[in-house]
């Protein structure tokens, strides 16, 4: 009777707000505990309207023309069902259904400390490359099971490069790592060949996750959106936020605590600079950063612990921007597209780590197949041609708060310095055309390499690289 009572009351509410907004849709519904009880606060969005659950978990909202999803902002201390590795916090609009119902169960664990990884450009074209797929999927897979409470994992996108036949054969592999996976799409996720970038989603939408979205964990909160703006033409494509994206953004974090931790979650990265650098009209400058990353960081000013994730670049980059977030630009999963083991600045295949405690966050990168402490790749001198006299190293997480040194014989020798150039295991196999198979392949500069020369190059070398977070790591020259 009590609930019968509450879809009585729903219901002329939904009325009673059609007749003050005239011809308009709306909609409503409810968010629930397993055990039936109401859950208060969850934010509902269909992507342009907004809403909140009151004391007894009932929503109501005006449903926006160009919706094509209800979905929650999943709260903390909640899950949602997981069909296989993907997340259910969305049902699709129906125009014959005006009542959206979810249901959550509690985290088992607290969720204020809690474990995600961070993978980026799986790009899979083959079922060669899924078999390959499967090694990373069995690493992320024993990881988890070794981390202590609760643990999910993000996605950047570009899944498939360019063949979403493959999506089933992924999620088939995917969903068997046991670990439920948010995802957003990459420029190679999109469908082209349509009028505008609204045709360009549908697929991803269809099988994933709306376009763009959020969800929380303990006092974090995580934002996941579409930067990849199809042009309409072709494979073409920028690095772009929609208005439609950014006015749904403002709204969304005016929910979220100004302390929180906030994370944002996309493919192309916002900045690859520290400062933003003069506007060049060129591919390069479209296809890879974002055009009006300036539209975020304006956002994020009063959330001065924001990080933001990125893919699509091939290599590890941690930018730490003069009037925005952290950025931590992900090693592709695929290495050298399935080619190689190590991306195109030598950086292994692997996926980033975040350890979170509170609105506290530390992180790592997991090579596929190595040991965590695996964190860097040294050369003794003679390896590179540039530097004949110097032992190399290549430290593909470093960020300004690294530090890199030389140890002889047990004592350090030398600060190394850092320079730019091409990691040597990089360039020697890019410039195996027959292995890499795509002749436009090649190895990208990269600013994580340093060097110093040995006052004794007969002595027992090795370079030792600390952390921000005081962990030192170390490789061994014979």
């Amino acid at each position: 009777m009590k609930q019968s009572i509450k879809v009585i009351v729903l219901t002329v509410a939904m009325i009673a707000s059609s007749l003050m907004v005239g011809f308009a849709a709306i909609v409503g519904g409810s968010v629930r505990s397993a055990e039936g009880a109401g859950i208060e606060g969850v934010v509902v969005t269909d992507g342009y309207n907004f809403a909140q659950t009151d004391s007894e978990g009932n929503y109501t909202m005006e449903l926006d023309g160009r919706a094509r999803h209800i979905y929650i902002s999943t709260p903390a201390g909640y899950l949602v069902e997981n069909k296989g590795s993907i997340p259910q916090f969305f049902l699709p609009v129906d125009e014959a259904v005006r009542e959206y119902n979810f249901t959550l169960t509690r985290n088992p664990n607290d969720d204020t400390k809690h474990t995600f990884f961070a993978t980026a450009d799986v790009q899979v074209t083959s079922k060669e490359d899924i078999a390959r797929y499967a090694t990373i999927a069995e690493d992320m897979r024993q990881l988890a099971e070794s981390v202590s409470g609760d643990s999910f994992s993000v996605d950047c996108g570009d899944i498939v490069g360019d063949s979403p036949w493959l999506y089933p054969f992924y999620l088939e592999v995917a969903d068997g790592a046991g670990i439920p996976v948010w995802r957003i799409l990459g420029n190679h996720d999109m469908d082209y060949h349509g009028k505008c970038f609204e045709t360009s989603y549908k697929t991803f939408e269809k099988i994933f996750a709306p376009n763009y979205y959020s969800m929380n964990r303990g006092k974090a909160h995580y934002v996941f959106l579409n930067n990849n703006f199809y042009v309409g033409r072709e494979y073409f494509y920028m690095g772009y936020y929609t208005e439609a994206l950014l006015e749904w953004l403002e709204r969304d974090l005016s929910y979220v605590p100004k302390d929180a931790l906030v994370v944002i979650v996309q493919h192309i990265p916002a900045r690859l600079t520290p400062n933003q650098v003069p506007f060049e009209y060129t591919g390069y400058a479209l296809a890879d950063q974002t055009m009006n990353a300036g539209a975020l960081f304006n956002l994020l000013k009063e959330y001065p612990k924001s990080h933001i994730i990125s893919g699509h670049m091939h290599f590890n980059l941690n930018i730490e921007h003069a009037e925005g977030p952290m950025e931590h630009n992900t090693g592709s999963v695929c290495g050298t597209w399935w080619r190689g083991d190590i991306c195109l600045d030598g950086t292994p295949m692997g996926y980033g780590v975040y350890e979170v405690d509170g609105t506290d966050v530390s992180w790592y990168y997991k090579s596929s197949g190595y040991d965590k402490e695996y964190q860097l790749r040294a050369y003794k001198p003679g390896s590179k041609s540039d530097q004949p006299a110097a032992v190399v190293a290549n430290v593909w997480n470093w960020d300004s708060a690294w530090s890199v040194e030389l140890y002889e014989d047990g004592v350090k020798t030398a600060d190394m310095t850092r320079f730019e150039g091409h990691d040597r295991a990089a360039y020697e196999l890019c410039s195996d055309k027959e292995k890499v198979v795509y002749s436009w392949i090649s190895p990208v500069p990269t600013s994580h390499l340093f060097c110093a020369e040995p006052q004794n190059p007969n002595a027992k070398l090795e370079v030792r690289a600390t952390d921000r977070f005081g962990r030192t790591y170390t490789a061994e020259l014979e």
